[in-house]
């Protein structure tokens, strides 16, 4: 799958709306296009990874978030993660298993990264597991103590659904998700703690 050629060169903007730019691309070899969205609003990096690693709080803000569970937490960041995502009726829900990794990206700029992991456990029953999904979340400091959010995704969810159908319901997770995530940031009652243990891989600066 050409992801990091369409990450360059091959996006298409879509649509703007409150201030959240979404656009699409297509894949090679696959009808289903990839999606990113991107947002700018003033926030400390170190609130973001805290937000990040709050597991616990991710149905506030993840559209369509049934469920997640931690499965594995590596000692280099890496966590494999276990999700339940929403379908319309009458498809069945969709089971999706990633490793998730934190990086450096750019001069000053941290990436969570993710991958499919589709055979980590075994599926479950009445759910349809999902076997190619990758992307990544990158978090660049701007002026002013903002921070641009650029999420890139490519989801296959699975021959039942039509592309078309896909494509135009992909719309809405970028979407939804990056405005969620903005609410949740500015909710001065939400104090995610910090992980400490991220000090340990990558150098954060408080914004």
């Amino acid at each position: 799958m050409d992801f990091e050629r369409a990450r360059e060169d091959n996006w298409e903007f879509r649509v703007e709306h409150k201030d959240i730019w979404i656009y699409s691309a297509k894949m090679k070899n696959s009808a289903v296009h990839g999606f990113k969205g991107i947002i700018e609003f003033p926030v400390s990096l170190r609130r973001l990874i805290s937000l990040f690693h709050d597991t616990g709080n991710y149905r506030r803000w993840v559209h369509q978030l049934a469920s997640l569970r931690v499965l594995e937490k590596g000692d280099n960041l890496e966590y494999v993660i276990h999700q339940i995502i929403n379908t319309p009726w009458p498809f069945p829900k969709r089971e999706m298993i990633v490793r998730t990794a934190l990086d450096t990206e750019g001069e000053n700029g941290i990436a969570v990264t993710m991958k499919a992991e589709p055979d980590y456990i075994p599926a479950k029953p009445g759910y349809f597991r999902i076997r190619e999904t990758y992307g990544k979340w990158v978090f660049e400091p701007l002026e002013n103590d903002v921070v641009r959010i650029t999420f890139l995704m490519y989801v296959d969810p699975g021959k039942d659904v039509p592309p078309p159908m896909s494509n135009t319901a992909m719309f809405e997770v970028p979407f939804y998700s990056l405005q969620n995530l903005r609410n949740l940031a500015f909710d001065s009652s939400y104090n995610p703690p910090y992980p400490q243990e991220v000090d340990e891989y990558i150098s954060i600066s408080e914004a």
